[in-house]
């Protein structure tokens, strides 16, 4: 996708004015954007939390057919630096606004929104990278070298910041959002069912501030169907187009292949997203390549990326409904929620369903024939591993996200690509080293100790 960042403050200079007035001044072309058009550039962000090879990699989705490098875990750091520069600093000049217009709908839904949006940006960073800059981030000249927070300060910042999101919504619209048209209802569902996942996502780290946050987002009202998914849907056209069609269809790129992973956990129980996933190799089969292989590739021989996921208008699964319903399966099954088994075999049945609706345009043709299958009714014994699985399924293409699922539940099994552990996390930005020594060496050492800033540090919430 080909995206045009906005960045707050920035203004063209189009001409001297006169006695008659500017009359250089496009009207139609104004030269410094509106608050919700911050929001809506920042939106436009989305699709590169899950358009990334090295997440896909990551999470063991997808194979190298023909140079291998990057699902070998060669890569160290990456740079969270675009994150911060573009859709945060928007959102943030947002909610620092003084001049909101309330032309573009209710203020508070204003400030309501780009929370959300903060929130949801910088669970990711934190999921990635471990503690970073937060507090003082953000602030422009005001602070060049800001402190790297906790990760643990940080998850509970953003709950704060979401409880204020959902509490401050009141009825209208706003203007200029992509992804629900200013519906309301479909932003609060969201802030609740982000902060129903980051609770969950802290389980082990802190069971019982997890458990009270999401039974606190469940009460203030989580996703209840597909409608409120957040969903980035790619346009028909090159300025907003799919990562994957730019790369597979326009460069004619046929570089990876489903892995042998994820095809042998969904064709012997005769997946209906197996098709939607990948197509099949020239033979007629549906063929994973394994992850991380040096012989043997071929583009002809395994299945490659489906025709679905490289369309020019793509749609991009970011936070569903069906994600809701497995973090409440295994919350049943915490005891965070009431119901026991019994309930988390009904939240697995249900989340199953509706991925399946999800992403095959609401049809559930072959559903009871999957879940008839051996090994996919529901067990108390094999449960956390059951609902892992096919959280795991689910979020196909989704690689940040379900790697950070992985390392928390250690669900599915991953293979060792020749011999290499799978990351823990990501390494910082090199930069880092020169623009932020002080405040990057603290971080690294309070984490790692004398590890280093490598890819099998823990973040907080892993240890």
């Amino acid at each position: 996708m080909k995206r045009i960042i906005v960045l707050a403050g920035i203004t063209f200079i189009l001409g001297a004015c006169n006695k008659f007035g500017d009359i250089n001044v496009d009207t139609n072309l104004p030269s410094q954007a509106s608050n919700t058009q911050l929001i809506a550039n920042s939106e436009l962000y989305l699709p590169v939390l899950q358009e990334s090879p090295q997440g896909e990699y990551n999470a063991q989705y997808l194979s190298e057919t023909q140079y291998p490098n990057l699902s070998l875990y060669n890569q160290v750091s990456a740079s969270f630096y675009g994150i911060y520069q573009g859709p945060l600093m928007n959102l943030e000049t947002v909610i620092t606004s003084k001049q909101l217009d309330a032309k573009e709908g209710p203020i508070p839904n204003q400030l309501a929104v780009a929370k959300i949006l903060k929130a949801y940006y910088f669970w990711h960073i934190t999921d990635r990278w471990g503690d970073v800059p937060y507090s003082e981030s953000l602030k422009g000249a005001e602070k060049f070298t800001p402190v790297y927070d906790s990760q643990e300060s940080i998850y509970n910042a953003l709950f704060s910041m979401l409880d204020e999101a959902d509490k401050s919504i009141v009825a209208g619209s706003i203007s200029n959002d992509v992804l629900y048209n200013g519906n309301m209802d479909h932003w609060k569902k969201l802030g609740n069912t982000i902060r129903l996942l980051m609770a969950l996502r802290i389980s082990k780290a802190n069971a019982t501030k997890g458990r009270d946050e999401f039974n606190k987002a469940i009460a203030a009202g989580i996703m209840t169907s597909n409608t409120s998914n957040l969903v980035f849907k790619h346009l028909a056209e090159a300025a907003n187009e799919s990562y994957w069609y730019d790369q597979i269809t326009d460069q004619n790129r046929k570089w990876w292949a489903l892995s042998e992973l994820l095809v042998n956990k969904m064709k012997p129980v005769n997946d209906p997203r197996l098709p939607i996933y990948g197509d099949k190799n020239t033979g007629g089969q549906y063929v994973g390549l394994p992850f991380g292989a040096l012989d043997g590739l071929s583009t002809t021989a395994f299945s490659l990326l489906g025709a679905e996921q490289r369309k020019q208008d793509a749609s991009v699964y970011l936070v569903t409904y069906a994600q809701a319903l497995f973090a409440q399966a295994e919350a049943a099954k915490l005891g965070w929620i009431g119901g026991g088994d019994a309930a988390a075999e009904g939240f697995y049945k249900q989340a199953i369903e509706q991925s399946l609706r999800q992403w095959n345009k609401n049809d559930t043709t072959g559903y009871g024939v999957m879940m008839a299958s051996p090994g996919m009714a529901y067990s108390a014994a094999t449960g956390y591993e059951q609902i892992g699985n096919q959280r795991w399924i689910h979020l196909f293409m989704h690689g940040f996200e379900a790697w950070a699922e992985w390392r928390r539940t250690g669900f599915p099994t991953f293979v060792k690509p020749q011999g290499r552990d799978v990351p823990n996390r990501q390494g910082y930005p090199p930069d880092e080293v020169f623009n932020n020594a002080t405040n990057y060496t603290d971080a690294v050492s309070r984490q790692f100790g004398g590890a280093g800033d490598g890819l099998y540090g823990k973040v907080w919430w892993n240890k």
